[in-house]
């Protein structure tokens, strides 16, 4: 009989990728009590995950956010290694946030579906490859889903909760009580669809953001601007795609399109121009805006 998911089993937790979702989903687990540990394969891409890590849990202390108590015993349980198959067999849940790239997701799928326990949980932070396209890389498809951050995560509530066509009810409810746990407000999605509710919301303010420059209705500053002071974003559009990387924003329109075939789904031009100058946004110090130091 398969293991049934339970929230009250899971404790110990995996977060597969060092980057920056992986640096702050990995906190803020620590912060609600989880034993994490980060994988990488690039020894300095660890470090300095545990490095920001550490600097932003430190922050919220200074900043009265969160106890110092608190924040040194977060730290303490957050663990680095390069070797996420060992770290896997311990972990009652396991989180990929590696790149955005199916072949690569399934092939690490189908080596953490062998090194885990039986009992864990398979979830993807990625909110452009479904979970469908990586169950059957896995023996246990029932408990593969997506479990969506947002980026700056320790800061985001939202957290998307997406089922495939195999995901059990048991799975959602545990993800959906981890998210809770871990102090976010979780949105349960019913089915796949791309890029799930936010970032569909966000993709349609962005493409007419896009156009509207591309048109010289107004400049992208201007745009941002209404976006700020009539709408109440707290950035505009043009600022978000610098914030989260003109090169993501180019490789999730990429998987996108390879989804759907539908040609309105490519990379913008403009987006395409800046990604093949190496203009990733705050990242490299220029995108949309230059950014000093």
């Amino acid at each position: 009989m398969k293991p049934r998911p339970n929230i009250d089993a899971v404790r110990t937790v995996l977060v597969v990728g060092s980057g920056a979702m992986g640096t702050q989903i990995g906190a803020v687990f620590a912060l609600a009590g989880y034993d994490i540990t980060t994988s990488d394969l690039d020894p300095a891409a660890l470090e300095r995950s545990r490095d920001e890590a550490r600097r932003r849990l430190v922050r919220l202390a200074e900043k009265g956010a969160r106890g110092r108590e608190e924040v040194d015993a977060a730290i303490a349980r957050m663990a680095y290694t390069t070797d996420s198959l060992e770290a896997a067999r311990s972990a009652d849940f396991v989180l990929e946030a590696a790149v955005e790239r199916l072949d690569i997701k399934r092939e690490l799928f189908t080596a953490l579906d062998e090194a885990a326990p039986e009992h864990a949980i398979l979830a993807t932070n990625s909110s452009t490859i479904p979970s469908s396209l990586l169950a059957d890389a896995t023996a246990r498809p029932d408990r593969v889903c997506n479990m969506h951050f947002f980026n700056p995560a320790l800061v985001m509530a939202c957290v998307e909760v997406v089922r495939n066509p195999w995901t059990s009810d048991a799975t959602v409810e545990t993800a959906m009580e981890l998210a809770r746990r871990l102090g976010k407000q979780p949105v349960r999605l019913n089915h796949e669809v791309p890029g799930f509710v936010a970032n569909r919301l966000l993709g349609a303010l962005r493409d007419e953001a896009l156009r509207l420059e591309a048109d010289g209705v107004a400049s992208f500053q201007d745009i941002d601007a209404a976006a700020r002071t009539a709408l109440g974003h707290p950035m505009g559009p043009f600022e978000l795609m610098d914030l989260v990387g003109i090169d993501v924003s180019y490789l999730i329109r990429l998987s996108e399109h390879e989804q759907s075939g539908d040609p309105s789904d490519l990379p913008h031009p403009s987006v395409r121009k800046l990604y093949e100058q190496g203009r990733y946004g705050r990242k490299t110090g220029r995108g949309w805006y230059e950014y000093a130091g």
